[in-house]
């Protein structure tokens, strides 16, 4: 933002500014330095001659180049900016002055940025009305950076106070002093590549920390505007014609009477909205910018990778003709880097330009947001509407294809090694790409592949030098017991993980790479054993919100007195599975639910009231089977605190089967079930149980109790 408080003529920031005709704004000392009188007449006015008190600054008594002494020729000066100014022509030793009713000379000003002329009437300057709302956001701006730079101080210093900071390390994000920076933080070692830059000049809020807009100076309330040509009137209506902001009193003498005047707080109001919605085409327009530069700089990072890439293909496929190939060799490598270089400059001169064209919208932005802040309708009404404009044009300059680069990552050089070594000699890049056939063999990494319970991994990657492209891969897995392979994943990854696997099941897997032209052969088949038993723990994922885990997820308890239902990680379909759960505590007699469930059971009640579990619930004198809500095969025998409840799912012969203290309880508990299920578990606050997995199937099973009808 600092470039827009910024005189173009002097390049310091603005002191009492002054807006031009064309809506450009300039200092008043520099105004009167650019100023130029030009007489209409041999005469020249008498009251300019005269050159008395303050009007004869600001209307600024210039004599013409003629009476200069300098003939036609006037030099032309530049300011920091670099805008060409004309200096100021001093009068003529012993001019006298011209006698009254002389005719006058027409005094003009050019702006240093569009260079559109400005007649000066009797008035002078005086005629050109202030910016206030720019001089209240400079010196907002200069007291915010006279702070921060007063706040900047050595963060490391033993000294009381601090010494001020000289510079600011943007790995360590500390602020150093001299000493401590020689001290703590030299360029050698581990710093030697840190980056040291001078403290931040003003807070990071844009502006400095200035009072927020609230139309408050550093003195308090701020003095409403009256009118330049009514000083006892303050500003009430605005005239659109004139774009200006008139009093009554100028209402009455009939100046505007012709005009289409409006109340002054509906314009700024309407004003201000239409300021807010260009703001937020720009702002959008910035957001995209910065990601461009993201894409941008990425580019280059793809750029430098490919190069290498091809300079390292270039070197093996060189080295391998021997000597006959060291002499082309040097030429070859200089077109890749001559072809890198111009990618390069290309991009950079890209990120430049639309830096520059960021910071300047950026600029843009926090300048406008600053006016905005301001309650001062008639200052903003002075400025709004070439700042709507310029929002405007600044908007139109995102054009289509701005945000686009100008070079690819991709470099077209390809070498030909085919021809016959007497042909060494006229080898060069063929500036195309082979023609595309289908990809090669992947190679999968088998030290990537692994198992875990019954979830595979597999690892893959194109062979090097290989130069067809490829979409995606075709990821294929038989069903575990020697079937057909089938596709379990198709995509651009060269990673990825299957869940749902069968326990103690033998897999083979294959890949292959497809691309435009077709399907690419297969790879190895890699053959991956899945975990002969089960490892998991309760789920919280799918836990009702009252169940409360621990022990890594192994120990469950309940806040509530109603059931809850929680499930294990673990999904079965297909094998012999046997978990066991420890009863921690039991208070109270209540009667917790053990058993297996669809991933879809109701979470809120006992387990195997739905039709999407089935389950055993016992209390401390005998237990219960159900599903469906429907209780058979009552048998005597409970749980008590320690006691040890185990579930037996054989899948191979679809039935399930519970155990207390290795003990079998009653018959098998249900028959004929298939489909996929998962351990589930319901109790209530009186309850705590810890899960155990991993565990052997039992080979001996006691008698069974008999159940009581």
């Amino acid at each position: 933002m600092e470039e827009e408080l910024k005189c173009p003529v002097c390049g310091s920031l603005f002191r009492e500014p002054i807006i031009l005709p064309c809506s450009h704004n300039v200092c008043l000392p520099c105004a009167r330095t650019i100023a130029v009188q030009t007489p209409e007449s041999e005469q020249q006015d008498s009251e300019c001659a005269a050159g008395a008190g303050g009007d004869h600054a600001d209307k600024l008594s210039l004599h013409s180049e003629t009476d200069s002494g300098y003939g036609s020729y006037t030099p032309s000066l530049k300011s920091p900016n670099g805008v060409r100014v004309l200096p100021l022509v001093p009068a003529p030793p012993g001019a006298a002055a011209a006698p009254r009713g002389a005719g006058p000379a027409s005094s003009s000003l050019t702006c240093p940025q569009c260079h559109r002329s400005a007649s000066l009437d009797q008035r002078g300057l005086r005629g050109f009305q202030r910016n206030r709302l720019l001089e209240a956001i400079v010196q907002r701006y200069q007291q915010g950076r006279a702070a921060a730079a007063a706040a900047a101080k050595c963060q490391l210093c033993d000294r009381s106070p601090p010494e001020p900071a000289a510079v600011l390390c943007e790995q360590c994000e500390v602020l150093y002093c001299a000493a401590c920076q020689l001290r703590c933080h030299p360029a050698r070692g581990p710093f030697a590549k840190h980056r040291l830059a001078p403290p931040p000049a003003h807070p990071g809020a844009p502006g400095g920390g200035g009072d927020g807009g609230g139309g408050k100076g550093a003195g308090g309330a701020r003095k409403l505007p009256t009118c330049a040509e009514h000083d006892l009137e303050n500003y009430s209506m605005y005239c659109v014609s004139c774009r200006s902001p008139v009093c009554y009193q100028c209402l009455e003498e009939g100046k505007h009477s012709k005009h289409d005047v409006k109340a002054l707080g509906a314009m700024w109001k309407q004003h201000k909205a239409q300021l807010s919605q260009a703001l937020n085409g720009v702002s959008d327009k910035a957001k995209e910018a910065k990601e461009f530069l993201v894409q941008l700089k990425n580019l280059l990072q793809q750029i430098q990778e490919n190069g290498l890439d091809y300079e390292a293909c270039l070197v093996a496929q060189c080295d391998a003709l021997v000597d006959a190939l060291t002499r082309q060799k040097a030429k070859l490598l200089t077109k890749v880097t001559k072809e890198r270089e111009h990618k390069l400059k290309v991009v950079w001169d890209q990120i430049n330009h639309c830096t520059l064209k960021l910071r300047q919208s950026t600029g843009l932005m926090e300048y406008c947001l600053e006016v905005i802040k301001e309650n001062d309708p008639s200052g903003f009404l002075q400025i709004s509407d070439a700042l709507i404009k310029r929002v405007q044009v600044s908007q139109e300059q995102w054009v289509k294809g701005a945000l686009e680069p100008k070079v690819s990552a991709e470099f077209d050089l390809t070498l030909d090694s085919e021809p016959l070594l007497q042909s060494i000699h006229q080898l060069d890049f063929i500036q195309m790409k082979f023609p595309v056939s289908v990809p090669p063999v992947p190679l999968l990494q088998l030290e990537k592949c692994c198992t875990r319970n019954n979830s595979v991994t597999l690892a893959w990657r194109m062979p090097p030098l290989s130069h067809n492209p490829v979409e995606g891969y075709i990821l294929e897995l038989d069903d575990g017991d020697g079937g057909q392979f089938r596709e379990v994943y198709v995509g651009k990854e060269t990673l990825c993980t299957i869940d749902g696997l069968h326990f103690n099941s033998t897999y083979n897997a294959r890949v292959k790479a497809f691309n435009s032209s077709g399907v690419g052969p297969y790879s190895k088949t890699v053959i991956l054993q899945t975990s002969d038993v089960a490892w998991f723990t309760f789920d919280p994922s799918s836990a009702h919100r009252d169940i409360v885990l621990s022990n890594d997820n192994q120990t469950a308890t309940c806040n509530s007195y109603d059931d809850r239902v929680v499930l294990g990680t673990a999904a079965f379909s297909k094998g012999v599975h046997y978990w066991e759960l420890h009863v921690d505590r039991y208070d109270n007699h209540p009667d917790p639910a053990f058993g297996i469930a669809r991933i879809n059971v109701v979470k809120d009640m006992m387990l195997g009231k739905d039709d999407k579990a089935w389950a055993m619930y016992v209390d401390n004198n005998r237990s219960w089977f159900m599903h469906c809500n429907s209780h058979t095969n009552r048998t005597e025998g409970g749980v008590s605190k320690g006691a040890t409840v185990g579930v037996l799912l054989d899948l191979n012969k679809h039935n399930l089967t519970f155990y207390i203290n290795g003990q079998q309880q009653g018959p098998a508990a249900f028959e004929n079930i298939e489909g996929v299920f998962m351990p589930a578990l319901s109790l209530n606050r009186n309850v705590q149980v810890t899960l155990h997995t991993g565990l052997e199937v039992p080979q001996s099973v006691k008698q069974p109790k008999l159940p009581n009808n």
